[in-house]
């Protein structure tokens, strides 16, 4: 007995919306463009709709419906790249029926999935509708692709961070929404990297788009690969007549309207659509130098603009969901990654200050979170600080370091040798400052990127960093306070150095002369002691000051104009009203 004929609430016969697909899946006449007829979406999604409507015959509807589905869903995914019609918006349509009815017919969507991001989603990224779809379909099924699908948005991270490069800030919040999904243990390292080098891949898109035209509708692999034919066959007229292999790249220059070398793996990794799980280095790329002077001397495209501007704030987010989620083992894995790119970023002031600000407050967050991390990552530390006068960046980040080394105590009381290790490294950068201007004088003979009053007073901020951090990490290990006295003493007799460090080495060599307080101020913010005079600053507001090193009270000699206690700076706690 046949089948009733199913309709839809608006009349619509659910068997015409099948065989219209039926035949669309079977017209070897629209092969070479599937897409094409406007009516093949809608039937789709009315198909959809009455699966998802009906009650009794539901299951019959999902079995007639899903091969007719899956032939047209295969056609579309395998037309041909000079199709004029997007497939996108149609896929993604398909791909919603097989998430919402996979599982009645025992079908895995995984093969699906991929096969979208590979064969449309990669001509595809530019196309405004078709991104926007692609965001919308990801945050609405983000739950069950996290929960059946988990590697399926790591890998094809760069695939959509090519998306957004291309449509900029029209899509920021809802790719704000993905952006988390994209962290995996296999994407965490290169997922920060490229978010770094968004500006970059701006950059290489646009000198695809120049070179081969739009980037709708090709694949930039498919670009990519179509250079290795020549150059094979270049390789090969040299080994049997000697010829030379004609090199472009001497005669292009720094030019930015130049082709682009695809061969260069600087651009081969910025333009990959699938996460390899390497977090590469592009900054070491010979083409770097001229590519970032070409970028910086010409005017800067809309898109680039906007790009300077999102990818602080993803990195915001990233840095965000990576202190609440990942374990030590990661972040002690991204710390050096982090701290190997402080200097290196795409060279624009508003860009690099804001990249630089949440650089390091990811940097002491972690630190924060996990201080034996300090220890671990003793030798990375080192390095940096010995880097300390290459640039005002570099400078920058030993500050940081500076900090958390004594604000941490190296990591924690137990943490003896390394103590001792970091704190030889604090010593021997005081002493070369103490002896010569060090800041500058890597860079060249006639340029002074920073100025001879900048130096000076990066220098002075630099060395007030590290005299703290000594009397800090000496505070917190008993064992250095000989050694930090006389590193203490030898910046307090040098009436040469900075007033400001001057001062505050004097400052703290008297508070070493009363331990308990020391401890109190300058002792570690974790596991501090318990002991006669030690404060805790949490119950401040009970507690009287017998005695207070009056040298850090702006200079003031003799006995206090009156008593007080902590209460007259600490703000109270549960205050009882007084009567009217």
């Amino acid at each position: 007995m046949a089948s009733p004929e199913l309709r839809g609430s608006d009349g619509s016969s659910y068997d015409f919306h099948l065989r219209s697909l039926s035949a669309a899946s079977r017209d070897s006449a629209a092969a070479a463009d599937p897409a094409s007829d406007p009516n093949l979406l809608q039937s789709v999604r009315r198909v959809c709709e009455m699966c998802r409507e009906a009650k009794e015959a539901r299951d019959e509807m999902v079995a007639r419906a899903f091969p007719v589905m899956s032939k047209l869903f295969q056609r579309c995914a395998t037309a041909p790249t000079q199709a004029v019609a997007s497939t996108g918006s149609l896929l993604l349509t398909i791909l919603q029926f097989v998430l919402d009815f996979g599982e009645a017919v025992l079908h895995d969507a995984d093969d699906s999935l991929k096969t979208f991001f590979r064969s449309c989603l990669s001509r595809e990224f530019a196309d405004p509708i078709v991104a926007e779809r692609t965001l919308e379909f990801l945050i609405a099924n983000k739950t069950k692709i996290l929960g059946s699908f988990p590697t399926l948005i790591p890998q094809f991270y760069p695939l959509l961070l090519k998306l957004i490069a291309s449509n900029g800030e029209r899509l920021e919040k809802k790719f704000l929404e993905v952006l988390p999904l994209m962290m995996s243990a296999g994407s965490f390292l290169p997922l920060f990297l490229s978010l770094m080098d968004l500006p970059m891949l701006v950059v290489a898109l646009e000198k695809v788009e120049r070179s081969s035209g739009t980037l709708i509708g090709s694949s930039i692999a498919t670009i990519q690969k179509s250079a290795a034919p020549e150059m094979l066959l270049a390789l090969m007229d040299e080994a049997y007549t000697g010829s030379a292999i004609e090199d472009s790249s001497g005669i292009s220059g720094s030019d930015d309207s130049s082709p682009l070398d695809l061969a260069d793996p600087m651009f081969l990794d910025l333009l990959k659509d699938e996460n390899d799980g390497i977090a590469a280095k592009h900054w070491i790329s010979p083409t770097i130098s001229s590519t970032l002077q070409a970028a910086v001397n010409s005017t800067q495209s809309d898109r680039l603009k906007q790009s300077l501007e999102m990818a602080p704030r993803f990195l915001s987010l990233y840095f965000a969901t990576a202190l609440r989620d990942v374990n030590d083992s990661l972040l002690c894995a991204l710390v050096p990654v982090v701290m190997s790119r402080y200097a290196a970023m795409f060279p624009d002031k508003v860009f690099s200050f804001e990249v630089r600000k949440r650089l390091s407050d990811f940097i002491l967050a972690a630190f924060q979170r996990s201080p034996d991390i300090i220890a671990i990552l003793k030798k990375p530390i080192t390095d940096r600080l010995g880097e300390a006068y290459d640039d005002p960046g570099k400078t920058e980040l030993a500050l940081h370091l500076c900090w958390a080394i004594g604000e941490h105590g190296a990591g924690g009381i137990n943490r003896k040798d390394v103590a001792r290790e970091l704190f030889e490294n604090l010593e021997l950068l005081l002493y070369e400052n103490l002896a010569t201007s060090r800041l500058g004088l890597s860079q060249e003979p006639g340029f002074d990127s920073m100025g001879a009053s900048s130096r000076k007073s990066s220098q002075a901020r630099l060395l007030c960093f590290v005299v703290t951090a000594i009397a800090k990490l000496a505070t917190c290990h008993s064992e250095l306070l000989p050694r930090a006295r006389v590193s203490l003493a030898k910046v307090a007799r040098t009436r040469t150095s900075d007033r400001r460090v001057w001062q505050r080495a004097c400052d703290y060599l008297g508070l070493m002369n009363e331990p308990a307080i020391c401890l109190s101020v300058l002792g570690p913010s974790t596991a501090q002691g318990n002991g006669p005079g030690i404060v805790d600053w949490s119950e401040g507001g009970t507690k009287m000051v017998a005695h207070v090193p009056f040298y850090l009270l702006a200079e003031q000699k003799g006995p206090p104009f009156h008593d007080f206690s902590f209460a007259d700076l600490l703000p109270r706690q549960n205050e009882e009203k007084l009567p009217s």
